[in-house]
């Protein structure tokens, strides 16, 4: 069996040249980054201290993913390539057929788990025009957090730190950061919900993993997205139902 078939499950990538940048493109990442999770803020919170009404997620998200990227380039002065985002014409044999392969097992399993809410979504042709819109949303959702943490974050941590810091310091503030603080008000009121935490580190740890030995960002930034849908989307378009 050709290699090129099952090396990725493995995570045993071809190897590609990366562009290095230098010390002081890195500093200006981590100013986007920071701009970008700390000071807009993933539900852009900051509009609310100047009474300005936070645009719904249709317009919030393609806008906050569309910003994170023009400042990388005009900002950073980072190619895209550079932080893992490479034309598919430059994706190796490995790589195509890991994302081929795994996308479609993610789906056939999310889909035999969620049968009965795809089923109730299926039997009312009134939420497929809002599904369509949330799994739009989402899959760019899951994206803008791989770009933010793993393309941005990541890369650098992993060019000034090394590997094994690079990757758990990222993950850390991908888990307990302005993304996915709000848990903690749950948390306070059932203790017993700490576990998401767990589940939201080991997921981005995979998922940093996954983006340092592909280097591939449009693996990890897709089924994020993909996994973004079927855990939050299916329900949230149910619950319009």
């Amino acid at each position: 069996m050709n290699r090129s078939y099952w090396a990725g499950h493995l995570l045993q990538f071809d190897s590609q040249p990366s562009e290095k940048y230098s010390s002081a493109a890195g500093t200006r990442l981590l100013v986007v980054f920071i701009v970008m999770e700390f000071l807009l803020g993933p539900r852009l919170a900051v509009a609310e201290w100047f009474g300005i009404p936070i645009p719904d997620l249709i317009t919030r998200v393609p806008a906050l993913l569309l910003l994170a990227l023009m400042l990388t380039r005009s900002i950073a002065g980072i190619g895209f390539n550079q932080i893992g985002l490479h034309a598919w014409r430059y994706w190796t044999a490995t790589e195509r057929w890991y994302f081929i392969e795994t996308l479609g097992l993610v789906n056939v399993v999310f889909m035999i788990l969620l049968l009965p809410k795809l089923k109730v979504i299926a039997s009312q042709p009134e939420l497929w025009s809002t599904m369509m819109s949330v799994l739009f949303i989402q899959i760019l959702w899951g994206f803008y957090q791989e770009l933010i943490y793993r393309g941005m974050l990541q890369t650098e941590l992993v060019r000034r730190l090394g590997v094994t810091a690079g990757i758990l310091i990222s993950n850390t503030v991908f888990t307990f950061g302005p993304l996915h603080f709000y848990h903690l008000h749950g948390i306070g009121e059932n203790p017993s919900q700490a576990w998401i935490f767990a589940a939201i580190f080991a997921i981005g740890l995979f998922f940093g993993i996954l983006f340092h030995r592909s280097g591939n960002l449009w693996i990890a930034g897709v089924f994020h997205g993909i996994g973004d849908w079927y855990i939050s989307g299916v329900q949230q378009v149910v619950s319009t139902g």
